[in-house]
């Protein structure tokens, strides 16, 4: 079955650095756009970063500059670096993937940059 693992949160101060790894199976990952999104208690879900399956990426406003997306199409993951991180960047980060009517997510995994 289809299966989106994230993996990677946890405490961080500002100014640091965490990395994101989803492990995706159970559909044709090359063929799939994959996204970060992100989502605060009382807050809708945001797109953070999403690479296309031909490679294109794009960004939130607010992380431009701090967040890279990439994929590895053998080991089927998609990763999201982040540096540079703020307090407002805390959040549950969830791994998506979407092509045509399949849009499949993961269970999140959490991140909070603190002092």
């Amino acid at each position: 079955q289809v299966q989106l693992v994230e993996s990677g949160g946890g405490l961080v101060q500002p100014g640091g650095s965490l990395r994101l790894s989803c492990v995706a199976s159970g559909f044709t990952f090359r063929l799939y756009a994959m996204s970060w999104y992100r989502q605060t208690p009382g807050k809708e879900r945001e797109l953070v970063a999403r690479i296309r399956s031909d490679g294109p990426t794009n960004y939130e406003d607010s992380v431009k500059g701090r967040f890279t997306i990439s994929r590895d199409n053998v080991e089927n993951t998609v990763y999201l670096q982040m540096n540079s991180l703020k307090p407002e960047d805390t959040a549950v980060y969830y791994c998506n993937a979407r092509y045509n009517y399949n849009n499949y997510w993961g269970k999140g995994t959490l991140v909070t940059v603190s002092p």
